[in-house]
């Protein structure tokens, strides 16, 4: 069975889309202590990525490392979520499912290190 909101299309989907986005977003804030912090590390990082004297291409991939962080842990809680929806259960797919989306994140932010120091230290 279909979901009855698949018919959906044209701005009424985007409406829809943008208010699920919102809704993502205030649950990752509410309930992920990682995301809070990491959107904390974003609210410095990016100001500070369009105040440094680099050139655009610099400040781009800045400004992306940082926000591919918070694309990765958005992924990663969600996932962990639909873990913890199907069972709390110690199981070791679970265990390797929630460890595989960590070493997501933690390249993630590796990644704004490295980026990070290219661009300030060219």
């Amino acid at each position: 069975m279909e979901s009855p909101f698949k018919g959906k299309t044209g701005l009424r989907r985007l409406w829809n889309a943008f208010h699920y986005s919102m809704d993502g977003f205030r649950a990752a804030y509410r309930h992920e202590d990682a995301f809070r912090q990491e959107a904390l590390l974003a609210a410095l990082m990016i100001p500070a990525a369009l105040l440094l004297p680099v050139s655009m291409l610099g400040r781009a991939m800045m400004i992306a490392s940082v926000l591919l962080v918070l694309i990765v842990e958005l992924l990663n809680s969600a996932i962990e979520a639909a873990i913890d929806r199907i069972s709390l259960d110690s199981h070791t797919l679970s265990k390797r499912a929630k460890d595989i989306g960590s070493a997501a994140v933690f390249v993630a932010l590796s990644n704004v290190l490295v980026v990070w120091a290219c661009v300030l230290l060219a």
